[in-house]
């Protein structure tokens, strides 16, 4: 099996996740500048084994498209430009910034730390990915 790498996309910069390579749990990765997420990528990918991309779709509380999705549309179309092969599958990520800011104060995370963005865009995106295995496995059940 190969990876599965998350995208937590923003204007100015990304948080990215990835599973390890039996694709069971998913770790923050790093953190890039958006106009850099086109080439951390493929570099990424270039060095590991990587079998699609989950990237988080912003939507509003009624499921319709947030105002977000006029950056993160064009961009991924770039993504998927430069890596034609590589599927691209967009899930829901409504909450992931609460569910981050949670998960730092639940571990114990200092204020400062908590204030860190790319922190917390690193964890979104491991939210992110790691609802996404449990989605898929709920399906397959």
């Amino acid at each position: 099996m190969a990876r599965l790498l998350a995208i937590d996309f923003g204007r100015k910069r990304c948080g990215i996740a990835v599973t390890d390579p039996l694709q069971i749990a998913a770790n923050g990765l790093e953190t890039v500048r958006t106009c850099d997420l086109v080439k951390f990528v493929k570099d990424y990918c270039a060095r590991e084994a990587v079998e699609a991309i989950v990237v988080g779709l912003p939507t509003t509380m009624r499921g319709q498209a947030s105002e977000s999705q006029q950056w993160l549309r064009p961009a991924m179309a770039r993504l998927q430009q430069a890596m034609p092969q590589m599927p691209i599958v967009y899930y829901d990520e409504r909450f992931t910034s609460a569910l981050a800011h949670k998960a730092m104060l639940d571990g114990g995370l200092k204020k400062t730390a908590r204030q860190d963005k790319a922190l917390v865009d690193r964890i979104s995106a491991a939210i992110i990915l790691n609802d996404y295995l449990s989605s898929r496995t709920r399906n397959t059940i």
